[in-house]
């Protein structure tokens, strides 16, 4: 079975365990991505979010033998409980494809698809997409390793992912 993981944050710098083929690829279907999840460590992710512009995410083989072990390597990797259903999204293309996702992976003649799903996250709130004036403020508000954690993270977030919150990143006094 062929699956492809896209990545549009840390899994492309630091796939850990996840049992990764070769190199990651910048010709990833378009998503509306953006740094809009306050994650564990502190850092301000990438996440699907649906009030995001498009950008180009990067793609990369997986070395697993099935969908299941694949999510569970992903699952393992982001530290997504099995619990959770949003933590891991999946698609399987047809033959009759509609979507930009199925036309992509069709191109590119994969038989799964499988990427992160947590959603945007803000003060502890699953689902609540943080404002500009939001994710400039927390992160102004970091401090110490935090912070740096947190400035280390964006500077490794492939260019290609160029955001409007990214773009105003750039006026911060790091």
């Amino acid at each position: 079975m062929k699956i492809a993981c896209l990545g549009w944050g840390s899994l492309i710098w630091k796939p850990e365990a996840l049992p990764v083929v070769g190199s990651w690829h910048v010709d990833g279907p378009s998503l509306p991505v953006e740094f809009s999840r306050v994650g564990d460590g502190g850092e301000l992710a990438t996440a699907i979010c649906i009030d995001a512009p498009l950008s180009d995410v990067c793609w990369t083989l997986l070395d697993a033998s099935s969908l299941q072990l694949a999510v569970q390597a992903l699952r393992e990797r982001e530290k997504i409980p099995a619990t959770r259903d949003d933590g891991v999204g999946t698609l399987l293309p047809r033959k009759h494809v509609v979507g930009s996702l199925s036309k992509w992976a069709v191109s590119k003649g994969l038989d799964a698809v499988i990427w992160t799903a947590l959603p945007p996250r803000y003060e502890g709130i699953e689902n609540r997409i943080p404002s500009l004036e939001d994710v400039l403020a927390y992160l102004e508000s970091l401090t110490g390793e935090v912070r740096e954690h947190a400035k280390s993270y964006i500077e490794q977030v492939p260019a290609q992912i160029d955001t409007p919150y990214r773009r105003a990143f750039k006026q911060l006094d790091w």
